[in-house]
């Protein structure tokens, strides 16, 4: 058999592959469309503990904390908590002004959200108080909650679900083309792959905040012990691995911020990919057991194919069609192909943005024209992850913190997306 022939036929069968690895996203799409959310058991009351990590968060903490107290949740049944990360400016004294509950931490040696929120939850149990709780919620200092946030994540928490994640919109969509691409993605996330995993009966997925998880789930983790780079990831895997019910409430919508210049974007998914390359080299053994178990088998093959495997199967089906190409057509006869590929990768790309910002059209915050031009840059903010992911292969990994500016109450948000 000559080689072309050869190219060609591993080129078809990995192809198939990675179709059978992601064909799930397409249903995904529409699940939501054609399935009925089944609705909620009886609601407990339960009493929570809201968990900050701030690191010079002065300007934003504020909206977030006035978020919290405008809940319709009972308030009796709402303790906040701020651990003061290194920080250099007025965060603690914003936050106790505030009424929370403050701790400062100063440690240079363990840097990241992660060690950040097991040394609060350390204070907390170490002043006794840690069995008072039913169940944590943790957010970021720049995110704003809707003020029955509260009431519909505690649906899902009655519901028996270990884990809970609510649904997650941008405070600051309009600014440009990064903020909306990185917005629309997480929006996508929502309504799309948590809402139809949570119809269709799978693990959803928390994606860094506006996520919370039960005192018995902690104690089965033995603490908060997620410090790589991406502890939302590694906090997946975990729950992946051992069979942890996560649940999705479509109704609990929290705000946060993103980043608005290339520099802040290209540095935080950079640590990103970073991260998530360490997650998957550390679970990737209990992901592959876990495919055995009936319980955790769709968890665990979803949470491979969403990391770094499913990254490798796709570059090396790449690779090998490229190599295809090149042999049998030469390289000019490659560059039509490339560019037909290239333009179906586009499209397709857009359709998801259109798709997602029509299903979403009435939570945006942004006028007709920006939602609809800000779908044609969704194609081009996730192709600029290509050369991040190679950044990232040769750069140190380490923790950056990202400065928050866009410091507005929650009612501005919801009057924007009118």
């Amino acid at each position: 058999m000559e080689q072309i022939e050869v190219l060609n036929l591993v080129s078809r069968g990995l192809f198939v592959l990675l179709g059978a690895c992601f064909f799930y996203q397409i249903i995904y799409l529409f699940a939501p469309v054609i399935l009925r959310v089944s609705p909620h058991g009886p609601v407990k009351q339960n009493r929570y503990a809201v968990l900050i990590a701030a690191r010079n968060e002065e300007a934003v903490l504020p909206y977030l904390l006035e978020s919290i107290r405008a809940q319709d949740y009972p308030r009796e049944l709402v303790t906040v908590y701020v651990v003061a990360d290194n920080c250099t400016d007025r965060t603690a004294d914003v936050a106790a002004a505030n009424g929370a509950i403050v701790y400062r931490r100063f440690d240079r040696g363990h840097v990241g959200k992660g060690y950040a929120l097991d040394y609060l939850l350390q204070r907390i149990e170490a002043a006794g108080t840690l069995d008072e709780y039913d169940a944590f919620l943790i957010f970021d200092a720049d995110n704003l909650l809707c003020p029955d946030y509260i009431t519909n994540i505690n649906r899902v928490c009655s519901d028996g679900y270990d884990a809970f994640c609510g649904f997650r919109n941008s405070k600051n969509y309009a600014k440009n083309w990064l903020s909306a691409g990185s917005a629309l993605w997480y929006l996508h996330d929502s309504v799309h792959l948590n809402a139809s995993r949570m119809l269709l009966g799978n693990m959803c997925a928390v994606t860094g905040t506006g996520f919370g998880f039960t005192r018995d789930l902690l104690a089965r983790c033995g603490g908060w012990k997620f410090f790589t780079l991406t502890e939302d990831i590694e906090f997946n895997s975990f729950c992946a691995a051992n069979g942890v019910r996560i649940g999705f409430a479509r109704d609990a919508m929290v705000y946060d911020e993103q980043p608005e210049t290339l520099r802040q974007s290209w540095r935080q998914r950079e640590r990103w990919v970073q991260g998530g390359i360490q997650v998957s080299l550390r679970y990737s053994g209990r992901l592959l057991r876990g495919l055995g178990r009936r319980q955790t088998a769709w968890a665990c093959f979803e949470t491979l194919t969403l990391g770094l495997w499913g990254a490798l199967l796709g570059v090396l089906s790449f690779g090998v069609s490229l190599a295809w190409v090149l042999a049998a057509n030469g390289i000019r006869g490659a560059l039509p192909v490339l560019a037909i590929g290239l333009v179906q990768t586009y499209g397709s790309l857009f359709a998801v943005g259109l798709l997602t910002t029509v299903s979403c059209w009435k939570y945006i915050g942004a006028s007709a024209a920006q939602k609809i031009g800000y779908c044609f840059t969704f194609p081009l903010f996730l192709f600029t992850y290509l050369p991040i992911a190679l950044g990232a292969l040769v750069r140190k990994r380490q923790w950056k913190p990202i400065e928050h500016c866009v410091a507005v109450p929650v009612g501005a948000m919801r009057r924007s997306a009118e």
